[in-house]
């Protein structure tokens, strides 16, 4: 009989070549064709929140009452939800278009993200 495979377990996945402060547009899902900044990402879980897209609203209540006489009280806020990294792809440095990205390594042993659709460098 088959071992079922447990979900757990990390499996190895390639490095996200997606990282913090890049501009991103949305391919799919209900943003998309918006365009936006990445706040921060989850490798792990092959995720990134891109600031103002997939708003979600959060029901928070209040910590302490000393939150609430600061002006911290409960409610209902809006954050940035989660968007997979297949869903996203990072616009283009020099005509602001989508692109795929690759990486290069140089002559000293670096790895340098360039954009495929011009051979720009993006770091």
């Amino acid at each position: 009989m088959a071992r079922k495979r447990d979900n757990n377990t990390p499996t190895k996945r390639k490095a996200m070549r997606i990282r913090k402060d890049d501009t991103v547009m949305v391919i799919s899902g209900k943003d998309r064709g918006k365009t936006g900044r990445v706040l921060r990402t989850e490798p792990r879980r092959e995720r990134v929140y891109v600031e103002g897209l997939n708003i979600v609203k959060r029901h928070q209540r209040p910590r302490s009452i000393r939150d609430t006489q600061k002006g911290d009280a409960g409610g209902i806020i809006e954050k940035e939800g989660p968007i997979h990294v297949s869903n996203v792809m990072l616009l283009d440095p020099r005509d602001n278009k989508p692109t795929r990205v690759g990486i290069r390594v140089a002559e000293d042993g670096t790895r340098r993200r360039y954009a495929k659709r011009t051979g720009q460098e993006i770091d």
